[in-house]
């Protein structure tokens, strides 16, 4: 396989940076490219993709805006591999990368495969307690690339790979953002691909993100959950309300806490919360990034349920075309 790796980027010049030096060591030794896709940004990293050169086979294109999943196909387009990988640019990639990943594709081949992400030492509290609730089992389920006990496995387009023909019969990522991942891997399934975890074919990926930024982006996630069970009912799921339902009954709890003095609602919630502390306590080893868990878990249920619940309403009850109704999450293409 001759792997092309597609890289979007927008006004991230620091992180693309990042990003190439961890693919100068790998330990992968068959030939490579990586094509760099600069959507419309106002600070290049055309300089920093130039000092590279030297050490990487790389090419570089500047196109105007028009979104990660549009710029991701405009990657593929111009790439000349038979596989190509996808990188969000704030990822760093561990040496054996891409030799984990050949291995795989060798002995058990998809068209598409994706991988889970993991913190860095290096990364702020605040990243590695996102990191924590966006992967947990407690916040996610596993969904997000720790298990495939849920079913098919759907790639997240910040860690995932496709090949050149499921690319050409799928025409690639939908306008919708976020929710253009999800999207793909249906319509791949629908077109006969399969798609795989590997789950040793992770990425440190920083999110770049505080709390304000991490609302926002889950918040988009809730809303776009309703526009794809829309489009493809028969892969809508219950759980997918959980989030909401979550919001309804931590208030409802409080509600009932003071107006009835009845304490069993809001203990089940106590007794959640503190599982999560002791499993985020465990798993990061840091008292400080546990307690930030919580605020953490707290923002993505609020964001993404009360995202939810307006995208639910305005599409699936109201019928209202997604276009309109969401506007922001889609690109014009």
């Amino acid at each position: 396989m001759h792997f092309s790796i597609i890289i979007p980027v927008y006004n991230r010049p620091d992180e693309v940076d990042e990003l190439l030096e961890s693919l100068v060591h790998q330990n992968y030794n068959q030939p490579y490219e990586i094509i760099i896709v600069e959507d419309g940004s106002n600070v290049k990293c055309d300089s920093i993709v130039e000092k590279f050169k030297a050490q990487l086979t790389i090419r570089y294109f500047f196109k105007p805006n028009s979104g990660p999943g549009n710029s991701r196909n405009f990657g593929m387009q111009q790439a000349n591999g038979d596989y190509f990988i996808i990188f969000d640019s704030d990822c760093i990639i561990p040496k054996y990368y891409l030799s984990i990943v050949n291995s795989v594709l060798n002995e058990n081949y998809t068209d598409c495969y994706g991988g889970p992400d993991k913190a860095l030492d290096s990364f702020s509290d605040i990243q590695k307690a996102i990191n924590f609730v966006m992967t947990s089992f407690f916040t996610t389920g596993g969904i997000r690339g720790g298990s495939e006990k849920i079913g098919k496995f759907q790639p997240r387009s910040f860690n995932m790979g496709i090949s050149k023909r499921a690319f050409e019969a799928s025409n690639g990522f939908g306008n919708i953002h976020p929710g253009e991942d999800p999207d793909l891997s249906i319509r791949l399934w629908k077109l006969g691909f399969q798609t795989q975890l590997i789950p040793n074919a992770f990425v440190y990926h920083k999110r770049r993100i505080d709390w304000s930024k991490f609302l926002t982006q889950v918040n988009k996630f809730g809303k776009a959950r309703p526009i794809l069970n829309s489009w493809y009912p028969e892969y809508a799921k219950l759980t997918f309300f959980f989030p909401t339902i979550f919001i309804l009954g931590c208030i409802g709890s409080i509600v009932v806490l003071i107006f009835f003095t009845f304490y069993l609602p809001i203990l089940l919630f106590l007794v959640y919360f503190i599982s999560l502390f002791i499993s985020s306590w465990w798993s990061n080893k840091s008292l400080k990034i546990a307690s930030l868990s919580l605020i953490a878990t707290f923002i993505q249920f609020y964001g993404y349920g009360i995202g939810f619940l307006k995208s639910f309403i305005l599409v699936q009850i109201l019928r209202r075309k997604p276009e309109s109704a969401l506007p922001e999450l889609f690109f014009k293409k």
